[in-house]
Parts: structure tokens; sequence; C-alpha cells
């Protein structure tokens, strides 16, 4: 429960409604699966950076439980580390997925105080080969493992952690680019499963994970009614891809392992679930090349991405993905915003 408070502050979420989403956690042991795969990936990640012959030292910080941010800078500082690159587990621009990192960064500095490291952060990756590869490969292994009649009306359906809607906006120079983005990266992955394949297999992009008051808007269709509009259609196969997540954590195991192979049960429907690429070693690999690109100043231009979408700037826009809720100045200290262009 500290653990969803902090997840959930701000947010009006009623107390009845936390309690519901803690025997998530509770039917798992009490505890989130995050942190160990958090600390999985830190373990692989230096090691690859040791078989590249790299002696960067690798820290781990948490927004909402220890390892707090504000721990892990004032190791740091202890370390005589002076300046980082933060790499986010979100792909994804949006407020909570970036600038609230940011933000969340720049508040631990000014708690460690002046001597805390100077932090910018790398990129949103969505569309980096590396990334996009691991789901395109799983779910070309999950549709050709279907029985030839599951392959005749299956779909695939790209699931992402809903938003408030004005968290996702993308309009003007003020916004972040969630759903596109999301959009974007589905399509790559099912662009790939149709040629790998030979099956075109329709696809759509639904939300999941809900957790404000029912008064604000969120990002929608809900995966559970995505499953229902497709049941009404006769659908009777759907290959779940979790896009926007890169772990099997609470989200994934519950919402998708849990709440909707429920929904697609009581419906007759076969759902299969596709893995997320978690510590595979091109997602490893690929937070190092991410390293590289931003100590070598590679050029955004030459940075190589898929799809038509260009790779994202190493700084935000001035007023990129605003705090809709409490309206904050540019960050400063964890990084720099970029000036107008």
């Amino acid at each position: 429960m500290p653990f969803l408070r902090n997840v959930t502050r701000g947010r009006d979420v009623p107390e009845e409604r936390l309690k519901k989403v803690a025997e998530h956690y509770y039917a798992r042991g009490g505890v989130s699966p995050i942190n160990a795969q958090n600390r999985e990936f830190v373990d692989a990640l230096r090691r690859e950076l040791a078989n590249r012959g790299m002696t960067v030292p690798v820290f781990w910080g948490n927004r909402n439980w220890r390892p707090y941010l504000a721990e892990t800078l004032a190791q740091m500082r202890d370390h005589g580390v002076r300046n980082a690159l933060a790499f986010f587990t979100s792909a994804y621009s949006s407020y909570s997925g970036c600038r609230q990192y940011r933000e969340n960064l720049a508040d631990a500095r000014a708690e460690v105080g002046e001597d805390a490291p100077t932090i910018e952060r790398i990129g949103p990756y969505f569309n980096h080969p590396v990334f996009i590869t691991p789901f395109i490969d799983n779910a070309v292994d999950a549709v050709e493992a279907l029985t030839d009649e599951q392959k005749k009306d299956a779909y695939l359906i790209f699931t992402t952690h809903s938003l408030p809607t004005a968290m996702a906006d993308s309009s003007g120079e003020t916004g972040g680019a969630y759903e596109e983005q999301h959009l974007e990266a589905a399509r790559l992955v099912a662009e790939s499963v149709a040629h790998r394949t030979g099956i075109e297999v329709p696809w759509s992009l639904v939300y999941q994970s809900r957790s404000g008051a029912p008064h604000v808007p969120w990002l929608e269709p809900d995966i559970n009614d995505g499953l229902r509009t497709l049941a009404d259609k006769d659908c009777r196969t759907a290959v779940v891809v979790p896009i926007g997540f890169v772990s099997d954590h609470m989200e994934v195991l519950s919402d998708l392992d849990t709440q909707a192979q429920r929904t697609a049960s009581d419906l007759g429907m076969h759902l299969v679930r596709v893995p997320t690429p978690g510590t595979d070693p091109r997602m490893v690999s690929m937070v190092v090349d991410l390293f590289i690109e931003r100590e070598q100043q590679i050029p955004q231009a030459e940075r190589l991405r898929l799809g038509v979408m260009p790779a994202s700037p190493d700084r935000c826009a001035v007023g990129c993905c605003p705090n809709p809720r409490e309206p904050r100045p540019a960050v400063a200290g964890a990084e720099r915003d970029a000036p107008p262009s």
C-alpha cells in the first residue's frame, strides 16, 4: 500500500481502489516483480558494458520505491560521479513517461544538494530497431504457433498503459506524442508480422491499467472493451502485444495474464500474450548503443531508427509534455530544455 500511495499521489484515487489493486500484489507474494526485473537488467547491462570494454558505472533509482532517486544520486555523488545519462524504462513520450522523470530527477538533485551529479536523459526509443525487433520476433512466434483455424480470424491487439488525455495531448508544441509513437511502433510490428508469416493480421491499439478518478477522461478503449468488440465481430483469436512495456511487471501479469485472459475466456476467445523484451540481450545492447549515440554526439538525422518518425531529440522542447496538475518552470539541473527552434 505505501508503494501504491506513492504511485497515485495527487491523482485522487480512492483508498478502496488502492486496496483492490493491492490484492493483485498480495496474490504474488505482496511485492511488485519490477524491482527484481530491474536488478536483473542492471546486472545484464553491467556485463554488456564490460564485454565492450567500457568502464562506465551503472546506478539504479526508482520514482516510487526504494532505491529512491535521491538515495541513488547521493550514492553516485559519494562515488565521485559528476555527470550522468539517465535511461528511462519508458520508451515513449508523455508527461508521466518522460518529463515527470525529469522533474523527479530535479527534485532529487535539490534534495541531495549542490554537489549532486548533473543528469541528462536518453530520449524515447520507441522506434529503435532493437526495441522493436523482440516484439516482432515474439509476435511472429505467437502467430505461427496458432492452428490453421485460429490463423483465419487472428487479430493483433497492441496494448499500452492508459493515461489521462491531458497527459497524452500531442497538439502544438506543448504536447507529447504518446499515441502517435505507439501507433508507429504497432504498425512496424504488424507489417513485419505480415511479411514474415504471409498472413495479413488486422490490428489495433488499446489501453490498460487505468487508475485515475472516474470523472477524468483517460485514453480508450480499455483492452477488455476491445476484446468484447472483437467478440461481437465473431473474432475468436487475439494475439496481445504489450508494446508499451519493457518487462513483464504487474500491469502485464495482472491486467493481461489474469484479467484480460479471464475476459477472453468468458467471451469464448483464445488469447495469447506476447512476451515483453525484458533482459533480451538485444534490449540490453540497445541501452549501450543509445549511450554511445549521446557520448559521440551522433547527429539526430544519422541515428538508426525504423519507420517514418525520426530519432527523438536529446533535449525536450520548451513546454513539451507539460505537467497537467501543477505547471512547473523548465527543469533545471537535471536537464536543460532545448531552446525553441
